[in-house]
């Protein structure tokens, strides 16, 4: 794309966001702590989420990548899986995931639910089956008394372990950040310096993609809008679902909440500090270049961003088996991994 397409069409976007902003006089709304979800498969989601032996090595748990003490994130370029694998793309976080419209950087997942399942039957993530997970959760009694009290079956399936773990997920929404605060009429919560950061966001465009209660997470963009941008990693984006050429490097647009723990940056993980994330978008995305002063502005209002982080503590491990992987009860299959 030319440079001057590429800023005429941000131009437009701003213009439609600015517009739609004026009719909910807000482009960006404070997180709200999530309610309505079912407590009791939500506690059952926990233990799913945490537990390793969803994984055929029994080490790898969902939080081994979306760690909750560090973001939801693992802090790694690509993330590891089974037998050290490194994957091919960066591990977006898992807090406030419920705010985006879709899941996973290319969007394969249309809800939480549906990411669930990938990671475990993934060979280069946790390298398990659905059949062989469901065999391994049917082996522990505490478990399917806890499916049971849930969801009403004796028998447990892998539509009630996503369902459970998706329901978790929703409660991993992180309110109160300072920037919230602020939004809510505490004009304090701010310094001069990230004040000034947040009107930088809102009048170069950072806004155009990054809206929302979520910041982010609402829609697909084409890294490189204005520069072309080169990748270590092959995932060419949607493009990789659709096979269209039109989406080639279109990505969901990742959340901002916690930004400042959330590190390294974009889908490759090439960018380490929010310093070079943030001179690496404007000149990708926005045709432009900061000063150092207006960069420093805009991380420290990123850095406002974090909000009250979920409680990470793993749950105790009650739900085991009579005797591990119990042979008289678990498949060959099982037995053999």
């Amino acid at each position: 794309m030319k440079k001057t397409t590429g800023v005429c069409l941000l131009a437009c976007v701003v213009s439609f966001v600015a517009s739609a902003a004026g009719a909910t006089q807000k482009p960006v709304e404070p997180i709200a702590p999530a309610t309505g979800t079912n407590e009791a498969k939500a506690e059952l989601g926990k233990k799913l989420f945490f537990d390793p032996r969803l994984s055929k090595s029994g080490f790898i748990s969902c939080n081994s990548c979306h760690n909750l003490s560090r973001g939801g994130t693992d802090n790694l370029k690509t993330s590891i899986g089974h037998n050290w694998q490194q994957g091919p793309i960066n591990s977006p976080t898992v807090l406030n995931s419920s705010m985006s419209f879709v899941q996973f950087w290319d969007g394969r997942a249309k809800d939480l639910k549906d990411q669930a399942g990938g990671p475990i039957a993934n060979p280069g993530e946790m390298a398990f089956t659905h059949d062989l997970a469901e065999e391994v959760l049917q082996s522990i009694p505490g478990y399917v008394t806890e499916f049971k009290s849930v969801f009403g079956k004796e028998k447990i399936n892998i539509d009630q372990v996503t369902d459970a773990i998706a329901e978790f997920e929703k409660t991993l929404v992180t309110p109160n950040s300072r920037f919230d605060q602020w939004l809510e009429g505490d004009k304090e919560a701010l310094t001069a310096d990230e004040q000034a950061g947040y009107k930088l966001f809102e009048n170069s465009g950072c806004i155009s993609c990054h809206y929302g209660m979520g910041m982010g997470g609402g829609s697909f963009y084409k890294m490189g809008m204005v520069e072309e941008y080169k990748a270590d990693s092959p995932s060419e984006g949607r493009k990789d679902v659709t096979g269209k050429e039109e989406h080639h490097f279109m990505f969901k647009v990742p959340t901002l909440r916690n930004v400042e723990l959330t590190y390294p940056y974009f889908h490759d993980g090439a960018a380490q500090t929010l310093t070079e994330a943030v001179d690496t978008m404007a000149r990708h995305q926005l045709g432009k270049k900061f000063s150092r002063a207006e960069n420093g502005q805009l991380v420290a209002f990123l850095k406002t961003l974090t909000g009250d982080q979920p409680r990470s503590r793993s749950p105790p491990c009650r739900l085991q088996a009579t005797r591990p992987r119990n042979p008289n009860r678990l498949s060959k299959a099982v037995q053999g991994l």
